[in-house]
């Protein structure tokens, strides 16, 4: 007889009498109410008012180690009572940038929605899994009508699609489905026996193209770049030379990737030119339009995507212009085929039973590679129905309206120099310090120049007055770029912004 397997010793037995009354739930629910309650009156007055204020600070800056203390991030063995809890809950708003606030240029999300906010919320506290109609009625069907609904932006009438944990993994969602679409054996048999594949896109392109490469076994070398104007936009002309370039080495081309609204100048690349080239030689188009998407929803700036409703896939994210929340990112499809579950589908028999009593197509967990899948319908669902379709593209008009006025008040202050005109809302300039203007062929000039942007973006995060973004790009040095877009932004709040860039560096 095999020997029997080691019981946990004694003292870690767990006896009912060590156990609180196995009737009673270990969680005290008028109890965790309260703290909810009380919690979510800090949120409310830290974050959504103080947050908003431009009397108040976008950032209180602490260096790591100060923080870390502040905080008190250690774990303990016991628990802490509800009233030092509620400091820790202040204590983490209090000390977080304030994205909502409306001197925050930093990034391709800001602002506040109270609808899409209210959304976030319910989808948290449900806390259930996008996976089966069973579990998820609701958000299934919700899902469905708001991909149809963003669908029909592209000017599809059919088609597929799914929200991702982001445009990277949309973007990589795309390279997969081209592939397979291809070299359906890939799924089963992997890389082997398959030839080198090409991808093309642009060095304005997001960093996600060459991760996705990576990921996917394609290697970065496999990332053909293609010249851009100096835009930043793909020239197609570049792209069908350098396709059959790739063929001519015993490459195999399968996708193009370009972009609608590049990250650092807001490109759009030429989409109708580019599909050209793509049904010349047959490759699976992707649109990256995470950034420029939300132009779709405004007929004065439509235009910008022309050509969409001819690529096979497109990324889009609504948490960026739109406000929608992170994350709320969609990867939308013309395909009608079932491609998407066919390429990702496991078929995992405890989830997706084939003999329910409801129909299964609406188990649409097998078109994700993930088995958890977060609602990210919900918030932009609520706040689509709040102000309709109007309402959104009144947001995308608004912010192409501040960006004419902040080019515009730039042009009247000296110092203030363009990289290029804004194609869209991103606007990228060197401011220039008293002390460089006119220097301009000084054998310094462009070392000096470039240690003026981080100077000033360090001064302005320790006096927490606002935040803008910088970066250099290819030749060019350290230049801001300013994100204008969230919906709290009034026309004084530019103002504040170029005073304050003029406060910070002048000294410089």
């Amino acid at each position: 007889m095999a020997d029997k397997l080691p019981l946990a010793s004694d003292e870690h037995v767990l006896e009912p009498a060590n156990l609180r009354d196995l009737n009673e739930p270990l969680i005290d629910h008028a109890e965790g109410q309260l703290f909810l309650t009380q919690a979510f009156n800090i949120i409310v007055e830290e974050v959504l008012c103080k947050g908003t204020d431009v009397k108040q600070k976008v950032c209180q800056w602490k260096e790591p180690e100060e923080l870390a203390e502040l905080l008190d991030l250690e774990l303990r063995e016991g628990g802490e009572g509800q009233q030092k809890l509620l400091q820790r809950v202040r204590d983490v708003a209090k000390y977080s940038i304030k994205t909502s606030h409306p001197r925050f240029f930093n990034q391709q999300f800001a602002g506040v929605d109270y609808h899409a906010l209210a959304g976030r919320f319910l989808t948290e506290t449900l806390n259930t899994n996008l996976f089966t109609y069973e579990v998820a009625p609701v958000f299934v069907l919700m899902e469905m009508e708001v991909l149809r609904g963003l669908r029909q932006l592209v000017g599809w009438t059919e088609g597929d699609g799914i929200f991702c944990p982001g445009g990277s993994t949309s973007n990589i969602y795309a390279m997969n489905l081209a592939r397979y679409q291809l070299f359906p054996e890939v799924k089963s048999q992997g890389l082997y026996g398959l030839p080198r594949l090409a991808i093309f896109s642009s060095p304005e392109s997001h960093y996600s193209v060459k991760k996705g490469a990576a990921l996917l076994g394609i290697g970065t070398d496999n990332v053909i770049m293609v010249k851009v104007d100096d835009g930043g936009r793909m020239i197609p002309e570049d792209l069908d030379q350098k396709i059959e370039l790739s063929k001519s080495q015993g490459a195999v081309p399968f996708l193009v990737s370009c972009t609608s609204g590049t990250t650092v100048k807001g490109a759009f690349d030429p989409l109708d030119r580019i599909a050209d080239v793509c049904d010349k030689h047959k490759l699976w188009m992707h649109v990256d339009a995470a950034w420029g998407g939300s132009v779709l929803f405004s007929k004065q700036h439509r235009h910008l995507m022309k050509g969409a409703d001819r690529a096979n896939s497109v990324a889009w994210n609504p948490h960026k212009m739109l406000v929608a929340g992170l994350q709320c990112s969609a990867l939308l499809l013309k395909d009608t085929t079932n491609l998407l579950k066919r390429c990702h589908s496991a078929n995992a028999t405890y989830l997706f039973q084939q003999d329910k009593f409801y129909d299964v197509n609406l188990d649409i967990g097998d078109k994700s590679v993930q088995c958890s899948r977060k609602v990210d319908c919900l918030k932009l669902w609520l706040m689509w129905k709040a102000v309709g379709s109007s309402g959104l593209a009144e947001r995308v008009d608004k912010a192409f309206v501040h960006v004419r006025y902040l080019v515009e008040q730039m042009k009247k202050r000296d110092g203030f120099h363009l990289l290029r005109e804004p194609e869209f809302v991103n606007v990228c300039f060197w401011f220039i310090p008293p002390s460089l203007r006119g220097k301009e062929g000084n054998a310094d000039y462009q070392d000096r120049l470039a240690k003026v942007a981080p100077t000033i973006k360090e001064r302005m995060m320790k006096q927490g007055t606002m935040m803008v973004g910088y970066q250099p790009l290819g030749n060019k040095v350290n230049f801001f770029r300013v994100i204008v877009f969230s919906p709290l932004v009034s026309q004084k709040d530019l103002d504040f912004f170029l005073n304050e860039i003029e406060r910070l560096g002048d000294d410089l």
